[in-house]
């Protein structure tokens, strides 16, 4: 009976542990983006259906979120501007995860606004994307409510451009299938007088750019913590020349982490969105600590905090009467 009692509030913790981009922030000026599952198109970030991950890297939904609704709105941004994505819970309580990549693509919508284009067949180039320092992934200075920083590339072409955000949380992902990712997507209109544009080697389709088994997908991320090495999934890096692509998870300092890179060459098919989309539980969280300052480059990225090196099989917050207890059934 104490079991079922305390049931229902483990489930609403674990189901809280995920979350969406509540605002998006260009060169000061704030978005509000559109609450979950509103149905609302007002804005300029694609509203999506619910705030769990979307599982398995063939799932459609990867490519700007569950169910994304096209905005009604384009910010407009140059060459040079710092794009700032604010993860949250759905319910507005801080973004819940510490381990794993964060990744920045672009695509061109084309001569029209983005708020009429459909991604479903896009080519994305990757701009940015930040792993770990010292043992401590940049994705936690989110929990903190830190925002994740990118610079739109100082040289890029003007035109109509969607940009996407992931995250990929690996608290899971020692088996196939378990990582969490999460998408979001941003209609912009990039002004100036820039020239680079991406070659066609470095444009990937999404889903299709990844695999459930690309070893920084299917990873056991606490055998080692301490490790920095990291292989992202997909694409380099894009090179648009007239200065480096670049981006910073706002928080604290500055050294190098060493990263490399797995480009799935699998053709994969894309799945149904309600067949592989949902939460998965046994969520492993920590502590809010103060706010930190992360400066990421390419594949770099810096904090001084250390990873735990090792993983509670139980929830922390859960009383010494309650750790006795087995919650695995119950977990999604």
């Amino acid at each position: 009976m104490k079991a079922s009692f305390f049931l229902p509030l483990l489930t609403a913790t674990y189901v809280a542990a995920h979350g969406y981009v509540q605002k998006v922030t260009i060169d000061g000026t704030e978005y509000t983006g559109p609450a979950v599952a509103s149905g609302s198109t007002d804005g300029i970030t694609r509203e999506v259906s619910t705030q769990d991950p979307i599982k398995g890297a063939t799932n459609s939904d990867l490519t700007c979120g569950p169910g994304a609704l096209a905005a009604s709105q384009v910010a407009n941004v140059n060459p040079g501007s710092t794009v700032s994505f604010l993860w949250t819970g759905a319910s507005g309580s801080a973004w819940p995860h510490n381990v794993g990549p964060m990744m920045t693509y672009l695509t061109n919508c084309g001569d029209s606004s983005c708020a009429d284009f459909d991604p479903t067949d896009a080519e994305w180039f990757k701009i940015e994307e930040a792993g770990k320092t010292d043992g401590t992934w940049a994705q936690a200075a989110l929990m903190t409510g830190a925002t994740a920083d990118v610079t739109i590339p100082s040289n890029l072409a003007a035109g109509n451009y969607l940009i996407r955000h992931e995250i990929i949380a690996l608290h899971n992902a020692q088996s196939e299938g378990g990582a969490e990712f999460y998408a979001s997507c941003t209609q912009l209109k990039v002004g100036g007088s820039g020239t680079g544009t991406p070659p066609s080697s470095d444009l990937v389709k999404l889903p299709g750019a990844y695999s459930d088994t690309d070893p920084g997908i299917l990873i056991d991320v606490y055998t080692d913590s301490t490790n920095d090495s990291y292989t992202f999934p997909g694409p380099a890096v894009v090179d648009l020349g007239g200065g480096s692509s670049s981006a910073s998870s706002s928080a604290s300092a500055s050294t190098s982490a060493t990263s490399t890179r797995h480009h799935s060459s699998a053709s994969a098919v894309p799945t149904s969105n309600g067949a592989s989309s949902g939460s998965t539980g046994g969520c492993k969280l920590k502590k809010k600590k103060r706010a930190l300052t992360i400066t990421t480059t390419n594949n770099t990225a810096t904090l001084t905090k250390r990873e735990p090196r090792h993983v509670a099989k139980k929830p922390r917050h859960v009383s010494r009467i309650m750790r006795g207890l087995d919650f695995s059934s119950h977990m999604h």
